[in-house]
């Protein structure tokens, strides 16, 4: 690879994950949902079920005095339970409760119809064109 297309990737890696940022962060405020640290809880334990606060620190990749803070709030939010874990006596899992879940869909959807809000108004139909075929590239780099 030449050294030119390496400060071409850089270049675009940078200004990718900068836009993607302020993308995210600008849809999360303009929907009103919840922070970032909350909802990635709560998506993880939607995706992946009940986990213990070391494994949701381990798969957020924070520290565990950090995801209990998070998990507490989710707690007196009524938005996750705990449950004894069955392979570990000592430690206990975490859920999603039923309100979990249905904030977890409602703050979906209001991320999803903010982004279709913005599509419908500043896209024209070859901007939409594009966009369709950037999703797919970008999906390639998942």
């Amino acid at each position: 690879m030449s050294s030119s297309s390496q400060i071409d990737a850089l270049t675009l890696a940078e200004t990718l994950r900068h836009a993607l940022g302020s993308f995210i962060r600008d849809i999360r405020s303009g929907a009103q949902t919840p922070t970032t640290s909350q909802s990635e809880t709560l998506s993880l334990l939607d995706r992946e079920g009940p986990l213990s606060v070391a494994q949701l620190a381990d798969r957020r990749n924070v520290r565990h005095q950090s995801m209990r803070l998070v998990v507490g709030q989710l707690e007196i939010e009524g938005l996750i339970d705990k449950m004894p874990n069955p392979a570990d006596r000592r430690s206990e899992l975490l859920f999603l409760t039923e309100e979990g879940r249905a904030r977890l869909t409602r703050a979906r959807q209001a991320r999803t119809a903010q982004i279709a809000e913005r599509i419908e108004e500043r896209l024209s139909e070859e901007d939409r064109r594009t966009l369709e075929a950037a999703i797919r590239i970008i999906e390639r780099l998942c």
